[in-house]
Parts: C-alpha cells; sequence; structure tokens
C-alpha cells in the first residue's frame, strides 16, 4: 500500500517540522546519496570508457601497417547472389623477413600473384583495417555511455530499493499503530 501523496514541498525532509521523523531525515540522505553516486559515477564511468576506448583505437591505427601480399591461389569465382567478395590466401613478408601467409577477402576470380594490400601489426600478422578517427570517437561516445548507464543504474536502483523497503517499514508502523489506535475511536463515536 502506497501512502498519500499530497502536494510536493521541495526540500521538507531537511526542513524544521514537529511531524518530521528520524526515518523521512534518513529516507532523504539516502536519496540525495543515490542520486549523486547516480550522477556523478555514471559521468566518471562513462567519460573514463570513452577515454579508454578512443586510446586503444588510436593506439591500434598507431601500430598497423600496410603491407603488399601476394595471391597464392586464383580467388574463386562468385556463386550465388551478392557473392562479389571471397576469401583467398595470400603471402606477404613481415618486418623481421619472415614470409607469413594467412586468409583474405578479394574480388572474385582475381587471378594468383595480384598484389593486393593487406594491414598487419607490428610482428606482421594480419590484423583487420583499423577503425577510421570518426568511427571511433562515435563508437566510444556510444560504449561510453552504455558503460556509464550501467554504472549509474547501480546506485539508482539501490536507492530506489532502499526507499521503497523504508516506505513499506513506514507503512507497516502506520498500520501496526492505526490497530492499536482504531478500536479506541470506535468507543468515542458510538
Amino acid at each position: 500500500m502506497a501512502a498519500f501523496r499530497g502536494p510536493r514541498v521541495w526540500l521538507w525532509r531537511w526542513r524544521s517540522n514537529p511531524l518530521r521523523r528520524r526515518s523521512d531525515v534518513l529516507e532523504a540522505w539516502i536519496m540525495l546519496a543515490a542520486w549523486v553516486f547516480t550522477v556523478l559515477g555514471g559521468a566518471v564511468a562513462g567519460l573514463a570508457t570513452v577515454g579508454a576506448v578512443e586510446n586503444s583505437l588510436a593506439r591500434e591505427r598507431a601500430e598497423s601497417r600496410t603491407v603488399t601480399a601476394q595471391l597464392i591461389e586464383d580467388a574463386p569465382e562468385a556463386s550465388g547472389p551478392g557473392g562479389r567478395v571471397v576469401w583467398t590466401r595470400v603471402r606477404w613478408t613481415a618486418p623481421d623477413g619472415i614470409v607469413r601467409s594467412g586468409q583474405v577477402r578479394v574480388s572474385a576470380g582475381t587471378s594468383s600473384d595480384t598484389p593486393v594490400l593487406v594491414w598487419t601489426d607490428p610482428d606482421g600478422r594480419l590484423v583487420d583495417r583499423p577503425t577510421a578517427v570518426a568511427v571511433a570517437r562515435l563508437r566510444a561516445w556510444l560504449i561510453g555511455a552504455f558503460a556509464g548507464a550501467g554504472v549509474a543504474g547501480i546506485p539508482f536502483a539501490a536507492g530506489r530499493f532502499l526507499g521503497g523497503r523504508l516506505e513499506r517499514r513506514r507503512m507497516d508502523r502506520w498500520d501496526a499503530e492505526w490497530a492499536r489506535i482504531g478500536p479506541l475511536w470506535g468507543r468515542m463515536t458510538s
């Protein structure tokens, strides 16, 4: 059972009032702490995540290098609708002089010994094309927003839970008091 809610009076739990209970003050401090941790925790976690993701993607861009590789085999012809790009094997020389091979996507029907550009890490292993700066920034902000919302949800949910428990406790005390006093009122009016 929810308590009757009258007109909203701001900061009434901190005002001097003979009807104010200790539980009202406790609830006010819990709600204030929950909101502060929700806003600050979410903002700090979100901004920290944005910075970490942007730094990680910038490091990937800085470490990736393009290398010219040769197709080892003919790329198969496309089969089915939309099959214009297929996987095939390529060979390239890593910075340490070791000849490496791997699979990349090329246009269907490309003949062997055709040069193709591939992206490698500092050790000469194949990597995906690095994320463009604008896409990296967008990705970082989206991940940061989700991380901030996730972190902010914890103190928000805890504050709502504790507030609900205090409300339930207040209603239980009110019901107990009414059960004790209510029958006495009946004797006065009859």
